[in-house]
């Protein structure tokens, strides 16, 4: 699909965000395994979505759907009756991840400390994702995990094999800031005899161990160590703040539009995913945030972005795992910012769905950027003047969207080819920006 775009004069407008795909994937996830009944409301929507809820419902959840509609914008539900830890039935077939690297490493630590075999599939993207680092812990603590890639070398990728064990608890020290990796190892410490305790290098996203200890587990958290006794979990329903790796698209766009004024209400604001925040604000962003209030440990609040002067930083260290997501967008941003822009340590961006730095780095060159590449990520020079061209989003969403934000900040006309690929996360993206 090609999707091509034109610059808007003016942008004033009120943007809805679907659920936050983070914690949509943790609340299916975990009240499946919990006891009890939980509804799960505004989740998120796109494959990835499809994706998760098609796994669980093979391992034997039984999950309903309701769509209801705000403002043109589609609510989508989920209620889900827990298994309890125990529960799961052997799927029938193997568990298609999609192009979800979430559902594929979270459900790992899952199926880890089940009584049965599980084989785990992907999209060819996701077939080419590192699963060491999540095969490696769950190993230590006793589960038997068999490649069935025939990539060289001992690196597991998909599709392999779990062979459900009995946990030992572990003290892991991971060698990497992941969230993903850190609620493989937390999920299936709930399953393990004993305390299990993970430390990463710098803190990452929180939200597994938040929405674990508001469901029960006996849970202690000090900043980059977390460690989690053998726990029951008990459903909890949530509403799902929207997701505010989405809503950086949109933020950026009211940044760098002259004459633009953007209202995103229940937007999340979990401290570690904040940082697109943190960096914008120092960039010299105008974003002010209301009606601010906590759900199942979730912190969410009103934003309203209006224009502004951005000027270039350098972004690197402990606010790089608070923005992995983000920095293929905040790269069009430092476009638009006086001086430059240097990004630093952000190498975990070339095993994504695409490698982000070179795809991000090639998209932004055709469209007139100065915009050069390094080993760990981009160095970035004022040039606003972009013009329209046609690019390429590599199969990747966040690549998509960043060219279609692109698309409403270029003179003339910009086409973006594979342009679905924002389906996976975001599948009325495009329908938004026709909006404009």
């Amino acid at each position: 699909m090609k999707k091509t775009i034109s610059k808007p004069q003016n942008i004033n407008s009120t943007i809805r965000i679907s659920g936050d795909k983070s914690i949509s994937h943790r609340a299916a996830i975990l009240n499946a395994m919990a006891e009890g009944t939980a509804e799960v409301k505004n989740f998120c929507v796109g494959d990835d979505q499809e994706s998760v809820i098609r796994c669980l419902k093979s391992l034997g959840t039984k999950i309903t759907h309701r769509i209801d509609h705000q403002d043109n914008h589609p609510i989508h539900s989920f209620t889900i009756i827990g298994n309890g830890k125990y529960g799961f039935k052997e799927s029938e077939s193997s568990l298609d991840c999609g192009n979800s690297g979430t559902c594929m490493r979270l459900i790992s630590g899952l199926l880890a400390g089940q009584k049965f075999n599980t084989l785990l599939t992907g999209d060819d993207s996701l077939s080419k994702r590192p699963m060491n680092r999540i095969a490696n812990p769950l190993k230590l603590m006793g589960a038997n995990i068999r490649s069935l890639n025939n990539s060289s070398n001992d690196e597991v990728r998909a599709p392999f094999e779990i062979i459900g064990s009995d946990l030992n608890s572990i003290n892991y020290k991971s060698p990497v800031s992941s969230a993903q990796v850190k609620s493989c190892v937390l999920i299936a410490g709930a399953y393990a005899n004993g305390v299990t305790t993970i430390t990463e290098p710098s803190k990452s996203r929180d939200h597994t161990e938040r929405m674990m200890k508001a469901m029960g587990a006996e849970i202690e958290i000090t900043d980059k160590k977390i460690s989690i006794d053998n726990s029951k979990l008990k459903a909890q329903s949530i509403v799902i703040p929207g997701d505010i790796s989405s809503a950086a698209f949109w933020i950026i766009l009211a940044s760098c539009h002259k004459n633009t004024e953007l209202f995103i209400p229940n937007i999340g604001l979990n401290p570690t995913r904040t940082g697109i925040l943190e960096v914008l604000t120092e960039m010299g962003a105008n974003i002010n945030i209301s009606n601010q209030k906590t759900e199942l440990g979730e912190p969410r609040g009103d934003l309203t972005v209006k224009s502004s002067n951005l000027t270039g930083i350098t972004i690197e260290g402990s606010i790089i795992p608070k923005i992995i997501d983000e920095i293929p967008i905040l790269s069009l941003a430092a476009c638009f910012a006086s001086g430059k822009t240097v990004i630093k340590d952000a190498q975990e961006l070339r095993v994504k769905e695409s490698d982000r730095i070179k795809a991000t780095v090639q998209g932004l060159l055709k469209l007139g950027a100065d915009i050069s590449e390094t080993k760990d990520g981009m160095i970035i020079k004022n040039s606003p003047n972009l013009k329209g061209s046609e690019v390429s989003s590599h199969g990747d969403h966040r690549i998509a969207m960043m060219l279609g934000i692109s698309g409403l900040l270029t003179e003339g006309q910009t086409t973006i080819t594979n342009a679905e690929a924002a389906n996976i996360s975001y599948p009325n993206f495009w329908d938004q920006i026709d909006n404009f």
